[in-house]
């Protein structure tokens, strides 16, 4: 570990370590604004008089956003540039934390469709600016956004009804406090605008502007990222009533999602480090699967030790499915270009799972008031996911792949 930071040390040049910081704030705010709305979601709901199912909404509103900006964000960053439509989505997410914290109804949806846009721009376009300025250090730099990332949502998450209750503010104050990081990234990422231009067409490469949408590699990474999407989400939304059903106090189911998402923690920083060092990722995928289907089982069982080993292990696929999706957009791509159309193509089927996937599930405990067939349809999308990842691991980009099957 020391090693990876200090070689990283050595080649940072200062274009580069204002590139990097950059990164790491633009990280912080990709989920601490939508992680904070959960724990606040009852206060939100009695203030402005609201349904269950319209404040529901307001999480998954971000996710229909990121399906939808997910698809275009490659082609804005095409025609202005990756730096500056970063900027563009820094701006958007300060503005709709801005708007959303008004109070108003219609300016909650519409600060937080402006929240989702946001985040989607940069969530596509990191990959592409860690491939274009890291090309040596894709494993590395993705570890460490990633991990930025995940740490944020998970304060995010922790510090929005303390801060409430402690400083006796209304929710909306709370969530307002969030537009002060996306601030300091906005400014931060200023510098990299006088680097920003459109992306230059790569002549030497036959099949550089290869369609991904016809890919079966490609395929195989969207169906990775989007199976792992549609598993977390459903885990963060539905992870504490499952438990419920298995014998659990709601107080303890909801300590075990908490602990589910710290236990990804270590492996949203390892699993891009040896993702990079290895020949191909197969081997990763079958540890991740793993660690997944053991989980699942373990919460079949009814016991509370097993179920706290089993949410534990479910934590650990979940952290080091969600950095290797994201270290495949860079290592299965032959450009920066090609990394933001890979990345968008993925994340666009992803989120648009992940909107679907705690609706349907929410739909089969309300049939069965059981965990037991939800818990069936983690295993058998757990195993979709790990023979989509198997194909997505070997050692080959887009462009072999599509060069290899004219061959043929």
């Amino acid at each position: 570990m020391n090693n990876l930071l200090r070689n990283l040390g050595k080649s940072l040049t200062t274009n580069k370590l204002f590139l990097l910081i950059g990164i790491l704030f633009v990280s912080f705010n990709l989920r601490p604004a939508i992680t904070a709305v959960g724990p606040l979601v009852s206060s939100i709901r009695e203030d402005i008089g609201i349904s269950n199912g319209i404040a529901g909404f307001i999480t998954t509103l971000p996710l229909l956003s990121f399906a939808l900006f997910s698809f275009l964000a490659p082609k804005l960053s095409n025609r202005f540039g990756r730096q500056i439509m970063i900027f563009i989505g820094m701006v958007t997410l300060t503005l709709g934390i801005l708007v959303r914290s008004s109070g108003f109804v219609s300016l909650i949806f519409i600060g937080t469709a402006l929240i989702g846009v946001g985040i989607a721009i940069a969530n596509v376009l990191l990959p592409s600016i860690i491939k274009a300025h890291y090309p040596q250090k894709i494993g590395l730099m993705t570890g460490i956004y990633t991990t930025a990332m995940c740490v944020f949502a998970a304060i995010g998450s922790g510090l929005s009804k303390p801060i409430v209750e402690n400083f006796e503010v209304e929710w909306r104050t709370s969530l307002l406090l969030w537009s002060c990081l996306a601030f300091i990234a906005v400014l931060v990422w200023i510098p990299q605008l006088k680097t920003s231009s459109p992306p230059k067409k790569v002549q030497h490469l036959t099949h550089t502007n290869t369609n991904m949408w016809r890919s079966t590699l490609a395929w195989k990474v969207t169906i990775f990222m989007g199976l792992q999407s549609f598993l977390f989400y459903c885990m963060i939304a539905w992870l504490p009533e499952i438990l419920y059903y298995q014998g659990l106090s709601i107080v303890t189911a909801g300590w075990m999602l908490s602990i589910m998402q710290l236990a990804g923690l270590p492996m949203n920083f390892l699993i891009p480090v040896f993702a990079e060092r290895s020949l191909d990722q197969r081997g990763l995928v079958l540890g991740i699967g793993s660690f997944y289907l053991v989980g699942l089982g373990s919460l079949l069982s009814g016991e509370v030790l097993l179920i706290t080993i089993g949410v534990l292990l479910i934590g650990l696929g979940q952290g080091a499915s969600l950095s290797l999706a994201l270290t495949l957009f860079g290592l299965r791509s032959e450009n920066a270009k090609q990394a933001a159309e890979l990345s968008g193509m993925a994340q666009t089927v992803g989120y648009t799972l992940a909107a679907i996937g705690p609706v349907f599930i929410g739909l089969l405990l309300d049939f069965t008031h059981s965990a037991f067939l939800p818990l069936i349809v983690f295993f058998i999308i757990v195993l979709v996911m790990i023979i989509a990842g198997y194909g997505a691991g070997q050692n080959q980009t887009i462009i072999e792949q599509v060069k290899h099957k004219n061959v043929m």
